[in-house]
């Protein structure tokens, strides 16, 4: 008759574990929501110059800078600049020129091969192979996600842009990359 009751003790003490557990996961949930220990995370669709999805981006606040991952397809083989532009538009009429410039965060002139650059939306190039893939983890330091002059979440947004050539790292405004191939908004979530 002893067995049952240790079963039972067992089985009381196993629920008041788990109970407690649960409790714990729920509370930590709600700090992570009210952004006590979540850093900023913006996620957006890249479009194509006809305005299909072709890829995503994800950007995330780090103390270093903000990381930015892109996974895209269908892009043209070769080497091709990646920046941030300065409004929140990727419309196709104009293929993408309602973005604006490139994101300069400061005082700062295009290219890392400029002693007064690179603008804060400068980013490398990236290379595309001949699968058309396009897979990148960036660093930007000239960036962030939270309110200020570098914010990639002003009031109008901002875009990350992909050209159809490669920046130069020198010519003003903007590395002579070539057109806007592919276009991302970047704005904060609602």
């Amino acid at each position: 008759m002893k067995r049952p009751m240790q079963i039972l003790l067992a089985s009381a003490i196993t629920a008041l574990a788990l109970g407690g557990a649960a409790y714990a996961a729920d509370e930590h949930a709600g700090h992570m929501a009210k952004g006590n220990s979540a850093a900023p995370m913006v996620h957006a669709d890249v479009i194509g110059q006809d305005g299909k999805k072709i890829g995503m981006v994800m950007l995330h606040e780090t103390p270093a800078g903000v990381l930015v991952k892109a996974d895209v397809r269908g892009i043209p083989a070769g080497e091709h600049g990646f920046h941030f532009h300065q409004k929140g538009s990727c419309d196709t009429a104009t293929k993408f020129e309602s973005a604006g410039g490139h994101f300069t965060g400061g005082d700062r002139q295009h290219g890392y091969m400029v002693a007064s650059g690179p603008h804060g939306g400068d980013m490398p190039n990236q290379f595309v192979g001949a699968d058309g893939v396009l897979k990148a983890q960036v660093m930007n330091t000239g960036v962030t996600l939270s309110a200020g002059p570098r914010s990639l979440l002003d009031a109008d947004g901002s875009a990350l842009m992909i050209h159809a050539g490669a920046d130069d790292y020198t010519s003003q405004p903007s590395g002579n990359a070539g057109g806007r191939i592919a276009c991302a908004v970047i704005k904060a979530a609602k």
